[in-house]
């Protein structure tokens, strides 16, 4: 009787051990990029220090790691760099995604002529981008200019081009419900714990945030051509405040998503499978093969039922933790393209296309140089 009592009791600590080590987090890995670095010393400031933007922006991304990893020591921190050395804007996305991270913050300082302008930002990928945010968008795009063979690894890409930001930016706000929730976190932090201005969310055409596969955000700290803000950005105080408002929000970040994630709690441990979380729902999967073209209107942590726009059936597809809402069936891009603007004028302004091969989600110039190859 006792042997079997011992057995039942080890089996009942078994299974919460399982559980408790089978518990995810949304967030497992993140990568904190500090802009600029080496030969790239980003903007200069008013010339009363030594230290530039790259210093600054390292300064603060060691501080944000040192907080992270002291508060969540399961939690893997990926650097795009540690010192003085400078990865391309390509290396720093391409480490991000290679990381499989959940969430990707580069860190700079902001510059204008006027020493008046002052306060912070925080940039995500969108498409309602304005004219002052293009100019923050030229700044941080422009160190590309700095590499030799900046025109094949870009694809062409011309940060001084409005034609070529727009095509860069047609194709990408997958992540874009999540990188504001992270945004707007950051900036409510600055403005209410740092007593920072706020300049508010942009959504603006950068390169770290369009090609990371992953929720993604360029906070700018404030203005290093500002006196008054160079000199907190400088001192060790404004440094630990400004990291510390990033770490209070990602941790506020991380929390709101598993609260509204209930599936993270507990996950099999035995006989997991693994799950290809880009291919479309089966209640509305499509047998079409090849590529098709559709719209991505609405993301959302909940399953929701969304009404038809202008008899657009809306389709569900699940990636990740993120229920996404798709208009459109179509083989052809500009099809998609003229369903994008009805969308847009019916209330969905993020409205953009996505592809698909075989059902599986795949990138835009995947799919037309796929449709060139047939």
């Amino acid at each position: 009787m006792k042997r079997h009592y011992f057995i039942f009791l080890a089996l009942i600590m078994l299974f919460f051990a399982s559980s408790v080590l089978a518990q995810k987090s949304v967030v497992q890995t993140i990568v904190l990029d500090a802009g600029h670095g080496g030969i790239d010393s980003g903007a200069p400031g008013t010339g009363r220090y030594a230290k530039t933007e790259k210093h600054i922006a390292l300064d603060v991304t060691l501080k944000l790691g040192e907080y992270l990893k002291a508060a969540y020591p399961e939690m893997k921190i990926v650097y795009t760099r540690t010192n003085d050395t400078f990865p391309t804007l390509k290396d720093r996305t391409d480490l991000a995604n290679n990381s499989n991270a959940d969430l990707f913050i580069s860190i700079h300082c902001d510059s204008f002529t006027k020493t008046s302008a002052k306060g912070s930002s925080s940039h995500v990928m969108g498409l309602r981008y304005t004219e002052a945010n293009l100019r923050v968008a030229q700044k941080e795009n422009s160190v590309i200019f700095l590499e030799d063979n900046y025109e094949e690894n870009y694809d062409g890409f011309d940060p001084n081009s409005p034609e070529s930001i727009i095509a860069f930016s047609l194709s990408q706000t997958t992540y874009l419900d999540q990188s504001i929730l992270i945004a707007q976190k950051i900036q409510e932090q600055f403005r209410e714990r740092v007593n920072r201005t706020d300049r508010g969310v942009k959504q603006t055409p950068l390169w770290v945030t369009r090609a990371t596969n992953m929720p993604s955000v360029l906070v700018e700290l404030g203005f290093i051509s500002n006196p008054s803000e160079e000199d907190f950005l400088n001192s060790e105080i404004g440094q630990s405040y400004m990291a510390s408002a990033i770490f209070r929000a990602i941790k506020d970040y991380k929390k709101e998503l598993e609260l509204s994630s209930p599936n993270l709690a507990v996950t099999p441990v035995l006989n997991e499978t693994k799950i290809d979380s880009t291919k479309l729902l089966p209640k509305n999967e499509t047998t079409q093969k090849g590529v098709i073209f559709k719209v991505q209107i609405k993301t959302s942590l909940e399953d929701k039922e969304i009404a038809s726009i202008m008899n657009f059936k809306v389709d569900v597809f699940k990636e990740k933790n993120m229920f996404k809402y798709t208009i459109g069936n179509e083989m052809q891009l500009e099809k998609a393209k003229e369903i994008q603007k009805i969308a847009v004028e019916n209330g969905y302004k993020d409205a953009f296309v996505i592809a698909f091969l075989n059902n599986k989600k795949i990138g835009i110039s995947d799919a037309i140089n796929f449709q060139k190859q047939q």
